[in-house]
């Protein structure tokens, strides 16, 4: 029997900590006045501890900001935010000789690093499309195109992006995959292109070298043919970045009227990875676990951070939607009591990101290059639409 009274409470706390919490701290404290953009390297009471700028936070606040206007408030604050970052970003954050995005740059866009990886360049262009919907000029949504071409360019051109490892041990990985899959659908919302739809069956099919049934997992790394690497590297699962993935494939099969194979697919692996990573001694997604339950080596392997935390409300959410399977909403009730009773800030604005196992805090940072606005007021959006629709079912 669905609790219509709960799922009312979470979709109003949700807004109510969007609209009275999270968009206000970052818009107060983290927007750059002076430079434009966005800090995201701020202590407990939102201090600037590094004035260094994260480049895919510029394109992730630049989404997030069109995202609630589009969604739950049409405030002029959250316009003129993803505005700053995505002028920021064009300003400042390519480099010139081969056209790819910054991983860093300084407070006024000066470049401190390039990685091998095209995240900032997804956000940027989810940034583009999300900012020409909520603000109707679709110049953006042509820019958010051509750089999503750029992006398949730099992927599948050797030589442009340096390989993480030598030749000896050829290796794929999953975050590309499914973050093309996400940025081809936030394009796809507001400009049609063949390329789009192409990458996104393009990723579909690649994911399934991820999957092993006969470890009930989906992996990080696999082989160019999906095959296990058999080391501690290889035999990782990171739930959280697979229950991201399960939301995704839903969302995708949502596109598709609810295409069965992708539903399958998606709560395959949302199923699984629930099981990997739910802590049934002291609840919350852990970080890391081994597909064959050797010791993980990531020193992190068994904290909570906040973001798989955010990615299991949305997809348990979406689940049930899908399936009508009334287990979702009970594993959504237990991931968003955890949620709520570990990573509020009591005393100060925004929420924790680092926690130790038993849930107790372990730095009490709000940000830093790697943890900002973005996982955190993307739930409280989509998981807020998603208790309203089960609530209009």
């Amino acid at each position: 029997m669905i609790d219509k009274e709960y799922l009312s409470q979470c979709s109003e706390r949700y807004k109510a900590d969007l609209k009275g919490n999270i968009m206000p701290f970052w818009i107060e404290k983290g927007l750059d006045p002076v430079y434009g953009g966005v800090y995201t390297c701020l202590d407990r009471q939102g201090n600037i501890m590094d004035t260094t700028k994260s480049v895919w936070f510029q394109g992730r606040f630049g989404f997030i900001g069109s995202f609630a206007f589009n969604n739950i408030e049409k405030n002029p604050q959250w316009l003129d935010a993803s505005r700053s970052c995505i002028e920021f970003i064009e300003a400042h954050c390519s480099d010139p000789e081969d056209g790819r995005m910054y991983f860093e740059v300084m407070a006024d866009g000066t470049p401190l690093r390039k990685r091998r990886y095209v995240f900032s360049e997804c956000f940027a262009a989810i940034a583009m499309s999300e900012y020409a919907l909520a603000s109707g000029d679709m110049t953006y949504a042509a820019k958010a195109l051509a750089l999503f071409k750029e992006i398949r360019r730099f992927i599948s051109t050797p030589g442009i992006l340096p390989p993480k490892y030598l030749p000896t041990q050829p290796a794929i990985g999953h975050s590309i995959t499914m973050i093309l899959i996400n940025t081809a659908s936030c394009i796809r919302k507001v400009i049609s292109d063949p390329e789009l739809d192409s990458q996104i069956d393009e990723s579909i099919e690649k994911l399934k070298l991820f999957i092993h049934p006969e470890y009930k997992a989906l992996l990080e790394t696999v082989t160019p043919e999906g095959n296990l690497i058999n080391t501690c590297s290889g035999r990782t699962i990171n739930p959280g970045h697979c229950i991201e993935t399960a939301w995704f494939l839903l969302e995708e099969a949502r596109h598709r009227n609810w295409d069965k194979q992708l539903v399958e697919m998606a709560t395959q692996i949302l199923d699984w990875s629930w099981d990997w990573g739910w802590d049934e001694e002291f609840g919350g997604i852990i970080n890391f676990r081994d597909c064959r339950n050797f010791p993980p080596q990531d020193y992190s392997q068994d904290m909570k951070f906040w973001w798989p935390q955010c990615e299991t409300v949305i997809a348990t959410l979406y689940a049930y939607i899908a399936t009508g399977n009334e287990k979702y909403l009970d594993m959504h009730r237990k991931a968003n009591e955890w949620m709520y009773a570990h990573l509020p800030d009591a005393e100060y604005p925004e929420w924790y990101g680092y926690l130790h196992r038993d849930g107790s805090v372990a730095q009490p940072a709000k940000g830093n290059i790697f943890k900002g606005p973005f996982h955190i007021p993307r739930m409280l959006v989509q998981a807020s639409k998603l208790c309203d629709e089960i609530l209009a079912m």
